[in-house]
């Protein structure tokens, strides 16, 4: 069941209209969230971005936060999911060809709820590979990467140079070269037991699991740097892994066919066991 403008549908009949312009134009914004035990996980933070998202396009959402989180819990529900991959869409709505928003009278709002599948355990325990590819992130003057937006091709297109390389992940440069993120996800290294990610000024999403783990890191007592990096940052780094809310916190083992240290690092392994005691935390209190 899709939850489609105000009521659920079955998915052969949640249909929208050619004239919207998320379709004509990727005009919208989303957020991606993962349900444990039927709870989804840091609702307000997301929410509060989606939120954010909105206004730096000039979108008004439809609906109130409350009212998203009861619609949120109604698709988990009438799916029957305990595990599920939920992602909310919203588009500026349907209307006549043209770039103005105001031909849109009403956004086109929808909720999808998927059984979440995990990642292979071999992930964790061995490790992905990742490449930089030549596809650079958006400029943040131009499209700023704090909008989640609808308008994905920068990311279909790194996607697309990763799935050349056979690599889990593409990992993006911003156009001054520094390493900004993965076509979704965060990057985080490791090198003499601190922990270095690219600041925001770089150009990338405030990611609420990469949030999360500067907390974690925080709370552990280890030496954090948010920077500019280059690739060799990373490829001289003891310990390197992305995050996601669908990933938590996945290791990788391999960047551009150079290998990254021995093996899983034990840092990278205590984090995410950090990561994951966070979320039974949470799940306990929302349940």
């Amino acid at each position: 069941m899709i939850y489609l403008n105000n009521k659920l549908v079955p998915r052969d009949k949640a249909l929208i209209s050619v004239f919207d312009h998320g379709f004509l134009y990727g005009d919208g914004i989303y957020e991606t969230l993962r349900a444990y035990d039927g709870v989804a996980f840091k609702f307000d933070e997301h929410i509060e971005r989606l939120f954010r998202s909105a206004g730096m396009i000039g979108l008004k959402i439809p609906m109130s936060p409350a009212d998203i989180k009861k619609a949120v819990d109604k698709t988990i529900r009438s799916n029957k999911l305990k595990e599920a991959f939920i992602r909310i869409n919203i588009s500026r709505g349907t209307g006549p060809i043209g770039l103005d928003p105001r031909l849109c009278p009403e956004p086109t709002f929808v909720i999808i709820c998927n059984p979440f599948k995990d990642y292979p355990e071999q992930y964790y325990e061995k490790g992905v590979k990742v490449v930089i590819v030549n596809v650079r992130r958006n400029l943040k003057s131009a499209l700023n990467p704090m909008i989640k937006s609808l308008n994905f091709l920068n990311n279909v297109l790194a996607n697309i140079e990763g799935m050349k390389e056979d690599a889990h992940e593409a990992i993006m440069l911003n156009y001054k070269g520094y390493i900004a993120e993965g076509t979704t996800s965060n990057i985080f290294f490791i090198k003499n037991k601190t922990l270095f990610t690219p600041e925001l000024e770089v150009g990338i999403l405030d990611g609420i699991t990469r949030r999360i783990i500067l907390n974690l890191a925080d709370e552990a007592g280890m030496k954090l740097s948010e920077g500019r990096f280059i690739p060799d940052d990373v490829y001289d780094a003891d310990e390197v892994f992305i995050s996601s809310t669908t990933r938590e916190i996945m290791p990788v083992t391999t960047i551009d066919d150079i290998k990254i240290g021995s093996k899983t690092g034990r840092i990278t392994k205590a984090l995410l066991a950090a990561y994951r005691k966070k979320v039974d935390e949470y799940i306990m209190a929302h349940k």
